[in-house]
């Protein structure tokens, strides 16, 4: 019965391991790549390309969105080249699921045209960056190394297009408004923790906060904790920096 009982909390703990994965902004290996890809000749060219980088690895392929999840999750690859014209489940259901599994996993969503829906929609399932297919492959692999490193390109891009920006900034309004009703839109914070950050932005400290937001301070305290953590830096001042640069925070006016 022991031996059971630790067998069983041995593969809960590995299944935990899996979906937490591991810090992707650790630079000191090799990224590992998977490629997703309905067409096997595209996904050989990607990956030829790749591996003649000294930093990168493709550790595998898939040609469906069922095969890429089943894949994805065994490796816990670093980045994931995603075509987003998959048949059911498409990229952007493929997304989604592969964030909710493995957040620390980074999705490059690859798209036949820059079209504002499915922009949209890959920010809301959690990609790093929304790319054109036909992107110069040493551009590829710039935006491989920076979504490695943490960066969420997908803003920039989105930001840039005020039609699709109105639309991001009027989710994170409802779910900070209507909560769990609303439809979420992506991001490694929720509103509630953006929401805190702001506030820590404009100077506040943690009991400040706490007033303001009618909570306790020390639930402030667990949420930085969580913030701390999902961003992976050390301090409010580089979780203030870091969410300013991905644009979920305002920048403080004098």
């Amino acid at each position: 019965m022991v031996t059971m009982a630790r067998k069983e909390e041995t593969v809960q703990t590995k299944a935990e391991e899996r979906r937490q994965g591991g810090d992707r902004r650790n630079l000191g290996s090799k990224t590992r790549i998977v490629i997703v890809d309905e067409q096997t000749l595209f996904r050989r060219g990607v990956g030829n390309i790749l591996e003649l980088e000294s930093d990168m690895e493709v550790i595998g392929e898939a040609g469906t969105g069922r095969e890429a999840i089943a894949l994805i999750e065994e490796k816990t690859p670093d980045v994931v080249l995603m075509d987003l014209t998959l048949p059911a489940p498409n990229g952007i259901e493929t997304t989604a699921r592969i964030k909710r599994e493995l957040p620390h996993t980074a999705v490059i969503v690859l798209a036949p045209t820059d079209d504002e829906d499915q922009l949209f929609e890959a920010i809301r399932a959690g990609a790093a960056a929304f790319v054109l297919k036909s992107i110069d492959p040493t551009d590829l692999i710039g935006i491989i190394r920076r979504v490695r490193s943490g960066e969420y390109l997908i803003n920039d891009k989105v930001f840039a297009k005020p039609a699709v920006a109105s639309r991001v900034l009027k989710e994170f309004r409802e779910l900070a408004v209507y909560g769990a009703e609303a439809q979420p839109i992506f991001a490694p914070l929720s509103p509630r923790e953006v929401e805190i950050l702001d506030n820590i932005a404009q100077g506040m400290t943690n009991k400040q906060v706490a007033y303001a937001l009618g909570i306790s301070e020390q639930t402030v305290k667990n949420h930085m904790s969580s913030i701390l953590r999902k961003l992976s830096v050390n301090d409010r001042t580089q979780a203030v920096v870091y969410a300013m640069r991905q644009g979920w925070i305002k920048i403080p006016e004098d």
